[in-house]
């Protein structure tokens, strides 16, 4: 297929299947953790839907891993993950 001078074929992502999404999320969660721990807050691009929700649910477990209430949002190109109000350092 060609594609007008100057420009490039969109990109199409492959969805992950559930081995890949959950192996991602284990992945993730110890960076995410040791970055939380170290910084305070952890940023990543997340420009798809199927991206925002496998840092959720890393978000879910690194709350659980930590065990202190950790929230994520995201504004379409980035989304962060921190600790919850009335988290208690320690």
């Amino acid at each position: 297929m060609s594609h007008p001078l100057g420009t490039s074929p969109a990109i199409r992502h492959t969805p992950l299947d559930a081995d890949e999404r959950a192996r991602a999320e284990a992945g993730f969660v110890p960076l995410v953790a040791q970055q939380l721990t170290e910084n305070g807050r952890f940023r990543v691009s997340a420009d798809t839907p199927e991206l925002v929700e496998v840092f959720q649910g890393v978000a879910r477990k690194v709350g659980e891993l930590l065990g202190r209430p950790v929230v994520s949002y995201s504004n379409g190109r980035y989304m962060v993950i921190t600790f919850g109000q009335g988290s208690a350092a320690g």
